[in-house]
């Protein structure tokens, strides 16, 4: 393209999408001075509903997948020929988690690269694939391919449903769409356990276990089809262009600068206003046919607003997102910039909360629960059903709480409940207490431990970082913060039952307590209230 015929200089300059929205600065004055800069009513929540249930099917997964092992691990064992081998038996289980890692480091990358929609229908491929190796596998060897491939599925839905939930939500309802990722990782853990429940009766039933998880993933791989992609990731990635050549008319044309690389000999030069090509052009014409094929996304933003809010709040929707536009939305993301510089307070905000609920003793307690349930002279399936019915009381009533008392004030409660849980089964374990009155200390303080995480150590972090991450970081921050949480459940896992021994219960969940009571010091310093703010009010409220 670039030859010795017939020189020109050409000159992007960089447009704000305003422009090509039409919302501009007058018509949005007028607005503010008639005191409608916001939606005098809200859209209407069942536009979005259908979407979010879409969305929530990976979190459902998620849980049903974590909790698929737990009843058939003995007749896997057995029928696979490992029974008896607890290292063989803990990779089936921890195999899942090192996918889940590895997965969740990719997520942010995969997010903004092919958009929200297809991730979801990607992250479903190996749960499909990993489920039905499983359920066929006839080795040891076949169970770890499969459930390392579901785990890489897992570890990129979460932080792709929690963006997707954040980012096509209304504002006046996001919290309480948030809260049914918790609820929908429940139903996924509960589920798992009624489908678990005949493997000791019919012969080759785990089987069955693993081909029912493939049926959810297909669904959420079709029905994403139908879904409406994110908005904020179309806006993300659209930039207006204004092309200028000697001797040729103003021509405007709409690509994504983040694609510029695929076209062969353009020299760029950007700066925050403007990117400057100089070159010789043979074709002027050619150029600008592959310019325009590249088109953005603002117009298919529109489109997406109005199918999740109704046509009436579109260019309401288009103005608030122009309000965080800092002219860099296009620009790469590295690594680094989550480090430091400006976006690192809300990196560390982010990061912190997720190894503050793995520090907290969440899934210690978990594994544990069984233990303190069959001392107490509980059997292990009723024990279960106790946590689940815990687990799925504090989702349900965080799903209704979320949008009154804020996520803010939920976060502080619920990991003060939770160190209030830890110091009943401190007591429970001291020696000044025996008999009845320890183990009734020690259930119920592993119940009131798991209602108050539902309430919200749970459900908050996975909505409310999404909410402070500005969207040009948004999906890669979640992956960074994701995979902290990934590092630090698989370490509290590893570490759990050796500190046991050698600590003892008392000083063990003395220690979760204190994590508990930092992470409410944390939570009142440093977390901002979020509830019935839009993204970009708290991105400007947030940022320097």
């Amino acid at each position: 393209m670039w030859g010795r015929q017939g020189e020109a200089s050409l000159t992007y300059k960089r447009m704000s999408s305003r422009d090509y929205a039409k919302v501009d600065v007058e018509e949005t004055s007028a607005l503010s001075q008639n005191g409608m800069e916001q939606e005098i009513t809200n859209p209407s929540w069942k536009l979005s509903f259908p979407h979010i249930i879409v969305a929530t099917i990976s979190s459902f997964l998620f849980g049903y997948h974590l909790g698929v092992v737990n009843e058939p691990l003995e007749t896997i064992s057995s029928d696979l020929g490992f029974s008896g081998n607890t290292l063989a038996e803990g990779l089936v289980v921890s195999t899942c988690l090192g996918g889940a890692f590895i997965g969740s480091l990719f997520s942010g990358w995969i997010a903004d690269e092919i958009g929200r929609r297809r991730a979801f229908q990607l992250c479903a491929l190996p749960m499909v694939i990993g489920a039905s190796v499983s359920a066929t596998t006839k080795s040891l060897e076949g169970m770890l391919i499969g459930r390392f491939l579901v785990g890489t599925g897992m570890g990129v839905g979460p932080p792709v449903a929690s963006l997707y939930v954040t980012e096509v939500s209304p504002a006046f309802v996001r919290g309480t769409y948030g809260s049914f990722i918790q609820l929908a990782t429940c139903l996924g853990l509960m589920g798992a356990l009624f489908v678990g429940i005949p493997v000791k009766a019919i012969i080759g039933w785990w089987r069955i276990c693993f081909w029912i998880a493939t049926i959810p993933a297909g669904i959420l791989a079709f029905a994403m089809m139908f879904c409406a992609e994110s908005p904020h990731w179309l806006y993300k990635y659209d930039t207006l262009l204004c092309y200028e050549a000697n001797q040729n008319q103003l021509v405007y044309l709409s690509c994504t600068l983040m694609r510029f690389g695929a076209i062969s000999g353009l020299r760029i030069n950007p700066s925050k206003s403007k990117i400057i090509l100089v070159g010789r052009v043979d074709n002027v014409e050619e150029l600008a046919c592959e310019l325009a094929s590249k088109k953005g996304r603002i117009a298919e933003a529109e489109a997406e607003f109005e199918k999740l809010l109704g046509g009436s709040h579109v260019k309401y929707a288009i103005a608030d997102l122009h309000k965080s536009d800092r002219g860099d939305e296009t620009d790469t993301v590295k690594f680094s910039e989550l480090l430091y510089g400006r976006h690192f307070r809300v990196v560390f905000i982010g990061t912190t909360l997720f190894a503050l609920q793995q520090l907290s003793g969440i899934n210690a307690v978990f594994y544990f629960s069984s233990t303190v349930f069959k001392s107490a002279g509980v059997p292990s399936d009723l024990a279960n059903v106790f946590v689940g019915i815990a687990n799925l009381s504090g989702s349900i009533t965080a799903m209704i709480l979320m949008d009154k008392l804020g996520r803010k004030a939920l976060l502080i409660w619920s990991f003060f409940g939770m160190a209030v849980a830890m110091f009943l089964q401190v007591a429970g374990a001291s020696s000044f207490i025996s008999g009845s009155a320890a183990l009734s200390l020690s259930v119920g303080g592993m119940l009131l431990f798991v209602l108050t995480f539902a309430l919200g150590a749970g459900p908050v972090p996975g909505l409310l970082l999404p909410e402070i991450f500005p969207n040009r970081i948004r999906a890669k921050a979640m992956a960074v913060c994701m995979s902290v949480h990934w590092v630090i459940n698989f370490f509290v896992g590893l570490f759990f039952l050796p500190l046991l021994e050698q600590l003892g219960p008392q000083l063990l969940y003395s220690m979760f307590c204190t994590f508990c009571l930092m992470a409410v010091v944390f939570v009142k310093r440093n977390v901002v209230e979020t509830k019935g703010r839009s993204l970009q009010e708290i991105e400007i409220a947030l940022l320097p």
